[in-house]
């Protein structure tokens, strides 16, 4: 078993030195009262409630698992209930909110740093928090004021859970198909009928109340997305007063069985006329939805790289203690009866592959963490800007850094060979924990049909193309030396074919039904490798600028400057391949024939 050490070195070096940290807080006023000090302490503060509290859990709720231990309970495994309560004692669920909310009114961006050790540390139990945070802020910008007083300082403060209800048995990714009925009452309210399925934390032992953000539909509803609307429906209904009354009438009917994050508690849920509460307008549910389903990409994606820095360690730190074979060039360790298995170029080749990834997956997240920063808490212009930009960013963030962090795991048990099949490393439950990050939220493919075909061709690429000035700007901007320039030269040649591929795409737009459907998967990956390229290159620069100095971190820039080589050549040419496959049309897509 390997021990998780939460990456404090490296996120600081994302956050401050990659992405600008300090300059980005100096831009709003929340982020100007933010020290640098106060960081360094929450963070050091996260790093030990990861270690010494979660990591001790997370083998032993993987085989405990959430149980259905009668209708409607669900008990989560040991250890889970005690570390939630020092987690809300710790003032962990209030940090991004307002004062006046019972929040620290901190970065949002900053909730992104500590979740991920979190779930690198033990992500089963961090998805019961984890999707609260997006039902709260659902509920900030969409709900009316009665319903932010009655549910907010709860919700904030962690006393009370949240979910989202989206998917039910007969659709997935279609939301259209949804048959979840919503009834109007005579007194405002509206009764819940339906199941939902997938629920991430619909029933747990963990929090006073769970407050279901659900979609349904009424009885005069358009068909289609157009007519779903978005309800509060929780477990236990609340007084006037805050106090809790009646338990709803909604049940959990079955947890999950489930490949991986089994101390998660994944639920069917059955509402029989529940009471719900309707937030926003009727018929607009899934736009208010979208709050939310956002924030969970972005965490889903946090969620991946943690799990995947967690693999990392544990391959780094076998490579240099299994010994077999010995050195190609030599022997390396004359002492022993081998070597250490990181003398083999195989070995070094999957590790730089693994850092390559899940460092710069940790880079756009928060790289975007930064541009939520300013959609919730900047002025109306910094909010705007972000929230276009995100609009581009989201899809190629989720997508992309999931697709990595599985591969990433992946390598990280192969390293291990035998070793990384069996349960004694982790690995085997981080690759089982980390593969659904791909799924949930919205699959790879819709991710690059929501980029290529809703943000960039239906949004006349207006959006992209503030993205694509940046990175522009920055080329021109920066002070390359010898060693930085020759990535910067291929970085820029990377930006020139990108959008001369985008012209291509949208010259053959009329050839083929399929062609959007066709191509967009692998117009989604060359944009997020074209995404790494830049941090990467951006981290180049950084580094070798550190280097002109006397520092004591000199291996930690070398190694930066390292894994970005390592990238533009081992990496990026895959960038070719996914080319490649769009020029080839989509002719060549046939139905199979299964012949037995």
């Amino acid at each position: 078993m390997s021990d998780y050490k939460a990456p404090l070195r490296d996120l600081q070096f994302s956050l401050y030195e990659v992405n600008a940290y300090r300059d980005h807080l100096n831009s709003f006023a929340a982020g100007e009262a933010f020290s640098d000090d106060l960081y360094h302490a929450i963070t050091a503060e996260a790093a030990k409630f990861a270690e010494k509290t979660l990591a001790p859990l997370n083998q032993s709720g993987d085989r405990e698992g959430a149980r259905l231990v009668s209708p409607g309970t669900v008990e989560t495994p040991d250890g889970f209930k005690q570390a939630y309560t020092d987690f809300v004692n710790g003032g962990w669920p209030s940090m991004e909110f307002a004062e006046e909310r019972g929040g620290q009114n901190l970065p949002a961006s900053l909730a992104t740093v500590v979740y991920e050790m979190f779930h690198g540390a033990n992500s089963s139990w961090s998805l019961y928090p984890g999707l609260t945070e997006g039902a709260t802020v659902t509920l900030l910008t969409h709900g009316s004021d009665a319903q932010r007083d009655l549910y907010l300082s709860k919700m904030v403060a962690g006393h009370w859970t949240g979910t989202m209800n989206l998917t039910e048995p007969h659709c997935g990714s279609d939301l259209g198909l949804l048959k979840t009925k919503a009834t109007p009452q005579p007194d405002g309210s509206y009764r819940i009928s339906g199941s939902k399925i997938f629920i991430t934390s619909g029933e747990h032992d963990l929090s006073e109340n769970i407050i279901h953000l659900v979609l349904a539909r009424l009885p005069d509803a358009p068909a289609g997305v157009k007519g779903i609307s978005l309800f509060i429906v929780p477990k236990f209904l609340v007084n006037d007063d805050g106090s809790l009354g009646d338990r709803n009438k909604l049940v959990c009917g079955s947890v999950e069985h489930k490949m991986g994050l089994k101390g998660s508690a994944t639920c069917v849920m059955n509402y029989d006329d529940a009471q719900g509460f309707l937030i926003g307008k009727e018929h607009c549910g899934l736009a208010c939805m979208f709050t939310m389903i956002n924030k969970s990409r972005l965490g889903v994606s946090i969620q991946a790289v943690g799990i995947a820095d967690g693999a990392l360690q544990s391959s780094y730190n076998y490579s240099h203690e299994r010994l077999q074979g010995r050195a190609p060039g030599g022997t390396a360790n004359p002492d022993k009866i081998a070597d250490p298995i990181i003398v083999h170029a195989d070995i070094r080749h999957k590790l730089l592959t693994q850092k390559a990834l899940l460092e710069g997956g940790r880079f756009l997240c928060h790289y975007s963490a930064m541009l939520v920063d300013h959609e919730f808490q900047g002025d109306s212009q910094q909010a705007k800007t972000a929230s276009e930009k995100l609009a581009i960013m989201i899809p190629i963030v989720k997508a992309c850094v999931t697709e990595w962090s599985v591969e990433s795991v992946d390598l990280a048990l192969q390293s291990l060979g035998g070793h990384g099949y069996i349960a004694e490393w982790d690995i085997e439950q981080r690759y089982r924990d980390v593969r659904p990050s791909r799924i949930y939220e919205g699959t790879t493919h819709i991710q690059a049909l929501d980029l290529l075909g809703r943000k960039i061709l239906g949004g006349k690429g207006q959006a992209l193309e503030q993205w694509l000035q940046e990175m522009e700007n920055y080329c021109e901007s920066v002070d390359a030396d010898a060693s930085t320039e020759p990535l910067l030269y291929q970085f820029r040649a990377l930006l020139a074919d990108y959008r001369s591929l985008l012209s291509n795409i949208v010259e053959r737009l009329a050839s083929h039904p399929d062609y959007i459907p066709g191509v967009a998967s692998d117009f989604l990956m060359i944009s997020g490798y074209l995404a790494l390229a830049f941090m990467w290159a951006k981290a180049a620069v950084v580094s070798q600028s550190k280097l002109q100095k006397p520092d004591d971190d000199a291996d930690f820039y070398t190694d930066k400057l390292n894994t970005a080589d390592f990238f533009y050549q081992k990496i990026l040419p895959r960038v070719s391949f996914h080319t490649a496959s769009i020029n080839a049309g989509v002719e060549s897509l046939p139905v199979p024939i299964l012949a037995r």
